[in-house]
């Protein structure tokens, strides 16, 4: 039986937002704050496993994860499934349905998430009065296109072992710039399933290939995910080094 995501009111008031503390992101002015503290009309709660958005869904709501690790994916008529993307705090969920009508792809929670809800009715609302805003939603929507592109050229040219390097990396890395990785804090929470279904390997690929990097000492398998342990080691291995620190939107 599928698990339903609970919507609560808002618990995490705008003004108390912990990402707005963060240096990664940047702030908002008084009025852009005002005006998101409206937009925001609850929390979404889902538990690991949750189906938070499904493809070919009208929903009336816009989601930005406030915390936990989500992912986006895409399924075939046979069940295949490819994974397209990860989410993290900050990410903007949701945008492409209110943009085209119905969603093109399924989103589902990976750890326990919270997502604060927005009305997708208001949403023009925001590009009619807040042109910063308008252009964080745009810069959100092109950093996803370069994401999207970085692992095409993955799944495309990259060996299994570049792959797998790629991507551990990628996430760490997105981990570390949404605060919830860090030196203390190194377990990425994706299983082999998920780098699978990621890769384009099979499983058992999968798992040879994981386990060349355990043996190399980049990183430490365990049930649900793995600890990164050299960074810097599975970029060199992949030949990608991920961008510059820079402030970064959210809504």
């Amino acid at each position: 039986m599928a698990i339903e995501p609970r919507q609560n009111p808002i618990r995490v008031s705008c003004y108390e937002c912990p990402l707005r503390h963060m240096k990664r992101f940047r702030p908002f002015s008084d009025s852009e704050l005002e005006f998101v503290s409206t937009f925001k009309r609850g929390e979404l709660l889902a538990d690991p496993g949750t189906t938070v958005l499904v493809e070919g869904a009208r929903s009336a709501h816009l989601y930005t994860v406030l915390s936990g690790w989500g992912f986006r994916y895409k399924i075939l008529e046979d069940g295949r499934r490819q994974i397209l993307n990860y989410l993290v705090p900050g990410d903007m969920v949701g945008l492409q349905g209110a943009v085209m009508a119905e969603m093109q792809h399924s989103v589902e929670a990976l750890t326990p998430m919270t997502l604060c809800v927005f009305e997708r009715s208001r949403l023009f609302s925001l590009f009619e009065l807040h042109p910063g805003l308008s252009f964080d939603l745009t810069w959100l929507a092109a950093r996803e296109e370069s994401i999207l592109d970085e692992h095409l050229l993955s799944i495309g040219r990259r060996s299994a072992l570049e792959r797998a390097s790629y991507l551990l990396a990628f996430l760490f890395d997105r981990g570390m710039s949404a605060g919830i990785l860090g030196d203390n804090q190194r377990h990425v929470p994706v299983t082999q399933m998920h780098f699978a279904d990621t890769l384009g390997l099979s499983i058992v690929h999968t798992n040879k290939t994981l386990k060349k990097l355990a043996d190399r000492g980049l990183i430490r398998w365990r049930d649900r995910g793995c600890d990164v342990l050299d960074p810097e080691g599975l970029q060199d291995i992949a030949e990608w080094k991920p961008e510059e620190t820079r402030v970064r939107p959210f809504i």
